[in-house]
């Protein structure tokens, strides 16, 4: 039977569980994605499991996605209080340095997001809190989303190259809008190469639903990558250059996904450009009452 990718001819579309290796879920590499900076693993870790991990030449978040997790590196032991689901409340997380080596454990079974980006300096290791990571409510009407900030410029700055952000998005509402790019096009303030992580939810709960959908858009402006597809739980999606949005949540189904991102630039930003076809769009937002679903959590919970 073939599969997703292949059904739609998506080069940059990698549906969950295709690139499982290591025993994650997901692998994706710089050489994978044919890029220089980012990557993304999904490590499954059962009850009582660890896992051990060398980082190299690479800088990394950990992020549980579902259960807690203990990181240890460098002498530090860091207890990761996360959550059930991705949908159930903000999750304290964790930074890796270069050069490092650590190993990950939970007692109850763990599901963690190790992104992750190639840098150059080593800074400290760290825990960050769920309730020290900001949270910023973006956009407005069914355009309003939840942005929770945790490893995004001047939210967290100890790092070389590496970005992170979640984005909650209500169900039947759209993000990622207007689109917008930060490629290597001359008009760009920024030059990242972007991961797209999706996890869809189900209405009136904080589970996550296999039979659930959203919409995702990824072109550019001569038209080498103009891609207009269906993703689904687990699934990801690369974003090499090119103006990417909207996501669209289809109704009953609540959306979330990682952003993980990195580049050459001199200073790590998430400067944009907006398709000038669409950036008119943020004008409409002043004095538009923005969605009372979000924010959709905090670190206190679901609605907090």
């Amino acid at each position: 039977m073939p599969t997703r990718d292949t059904v739609t001819g998506s080069r940059l579309l990698i549906p969950a569980r295709s690139a499982a290796a290591d025993e994650s879920s997901l692998v994706i590499t710089p050489e994978s994605a044919g890029w220089a900076y980012c990557g993304l693993r999904i490590v499954e870790l059962g009850p009582g499991e660890s896992r051990s991990l060398a980082t190299h030449g690479e800088e990394f978040a950990v992020l549980p996605l579902a259960g807690s997790a203990v990181v240890e590196v460098d002498g530090h032991r860091f207890e990761l209080e996360g959550r059930t689901s991705v949908f159930a409340r903000v999750s304290d997380w964790a930074y890796l340095p270069i050069d490092a080596a650590a190993r990950l454990s939970t007692t109850e079974g763990a599901q963690l997001a190790l992104a992750s980006a190639r840098a150059e300096r080593r800074f400290e290791a760290a825990h960050i809190i769920a309730a020290d990571v900001p949270v910023e409510i973006r956009g407005a009407g069914q355009a309003t989303r939840q942005i929770t900030n945790f490893l995004a410029p001047g939210a967290y700055d100890a790092v070389d190259r590496l970005i992170c952000c979640e984005v909650l998005t209500p169900e039947g509402n759209w993000s990622s809008y207007p689109p917008h790019k930060h490629d290597d096009t001359p008009d760009s303030l920024a030059n990242n190469e972007e991961i797209y992580y999706f996890r869809v939810g189900h209405a009136g709960s904080t589970e996550t639903s296999d039979e659930g959908f959203a919409v995702h858009r990824t072109y550019t402006a001569d038209g080498s990558i103009d891609e207009t597809l269906v993703v689904r739980d687990g699934d990801a999606f690369l974003v090499p250059r090119g103006y990417h949005g909207p996501c669209v949540a289809a109704p009953g189904y609540p959306l979330y996904y990682l952003n993980v991102m990195a580049g050459p630039n001199p200073e790590r930003t998430m400067a944009i450009v907006d398709d000038p076809a669409h950036g008119w769009i943020r004008e409409t937002w002043q004095g538009m009452t923005t969605d009372p679903r979000c924010p959709m959590t905090t670190a206190a919970g679901p609605g907090q």
